[in-house]
């Protein structure tokens, strides 16, 4: 670990900053300053006070770890992902009643793109895939073993949905004694810090924490749910409750350190016969071992599990695509910036899908040596 005197600390405020799309003014007006002061902050000619410092870090959603680790995790050591994409999809019938959730659309990708390039944006290339039986076939058409997003995929099948907890169950042989990410099929996560937000969870994991994300919402009963403190650390979490104690839903996607599958099994199942992630996440809080890394401005976070919702994500995605003239959420650019696959794979995947503005994206890469 760094110095801390030895950390340029007015360029990881910068950073910080620019990651939840806040401007130099937006900042200054919060802590009633100059923007002047601001600037000099980050240029490192301004010595930051200790409350000042305090009350940036709130503002940014970043810890002291955040400020010391360095960013690079390619070298921390093995880690296993999971993506729960079982269940029957009943809110959705018709639609799902011939095809799995995770397999719809979402604008211009399957839904499941969007898990699996959380995972892959946090440098996670050893992926188990849960899925239903009857399911199981069409996810392996799609996915085939990941080579060609240069990661390695496997497959096991949830008998019926009994908990979110259930997968580390399932999938223990697969995790063994490796830190293990999961998220939900149907979760959709979107924003320029996110891949710093992940790679923090997995630090966190390799030192023993589990890390949950929240996300702000206007109808916290619907949700699982962190209390926090003032100073945005976890007291308590709750399933659903009838008087949420903040507003803060507890999203599909969780970083847990070594032994989360020891850990399940501890738990005993609920009213409606499930293992509860809730009641996982509360044995790491009562062991003073759960985090939670708030997705404030600049975030965006959908749980498709609705006809509103979908659509709302599918008109997300586009907006942000033409404005952008890019493909977000993208395996093979994810892979291809990762040094995961070679420009000839990535030519050949644009080839087979070069009828469609995705293909054509992929083309571009290609040409432009993944510069877009």
């Amino acid at each position: 670990m760094q110095r801390f005197d030895s950390i340029n600390v007015g360029e990881v405020l910068r950073k910080a900053r620019e990651n939840i799309g806040l401007t130099q003014e937006d900042i200054a007006a919060k802590l009633n300053v100059g923007r002047d002061a601001i600037i000099r902050i980050e240029k490192g000619t301004r010595k930051v006070s200790a409350e000042e410092l305090h009350e940036l870090m709130t503002i940014y959603n970043i810890s002291i770890e955040d400020i010391l680790l360095d960013e690079d995790t390619t070298n921390i050591g093995e880690y296993k992902g999971i993506i729960l994409a079982g269940g029957s999809g009943t809110r959705l019938y018709p639609i799902t009643k011939g095809v799995s959730k995770q397999l719809l659309p979402v604008y211009d990708k399957p839904m499941i793109y969007y898990p699996l390039s959380v995972l892959m944006q946090a440098s996670i290339k050893d992926i188990l895939i849960i899925t239903t039986e009857e399911d199981q076939a069409y996810f392996k058409k799609l996915l085939k073993d990941g080579k060609q997003f240069g990661i390695n995929l496997e497959y096991a099948v949830q008998p019926k949905p009994e908990g979110l907890a259930q997968a580390f169950l399932i999938g223990e042989k697969f995790i063994g004694d490796a830190p293990c990410a999961m998220v939900l099929g149907d979760n959709i996560f979107y924003g320029n810090g996110l891949t710093r937000e992940l790679h923090q969870a997995i630090r966190n994991a390799h030192n023993g924490i589990a890390t949950i994300f929240g996300y702000e919402v206007k109808d916290p009963e619907r949700f699982g749910i962190m209390e926090l403190d003032k100073d945005n650390n976890v007291i308590g979490v709750e399933e659903k409750p009838a008087e949420p104690k903040s507003d803060y839903a507890i999203t599909g996607l969780y970083f847990y350190p070594k032994g989360v599958s020891k850990m399940a099994k501890k738990i005993k199942p609920s009213a409606r016969n499930e293992l509860e992630i809730t009641s996982l996440n509360d044995l790491y809080l009562k062991d003073k071992k759960l985090k939670a890394r708030l997705l404030g401005e600049g975030y965006s976070w959908f749980d498709t599990g609705t006809f509103e919702s979908l659509l709302d994500a599918s008109n997300m995605i586009k907006t942000v695509e033409e404005n952008r003239d890019a493909v977000i959420c993208c395996p093979e650019k994810i892979a291809y910036d990762n040094r995961w696959i070679t420009k000839e794979e990535l030519k050949e995947s644009a080839s087979e899908q070069a009828k469609n503005t995705y293909g054509k994206y992929l083309e571009r890469m290609v040409n432009n040596n993944g510069k877009i």
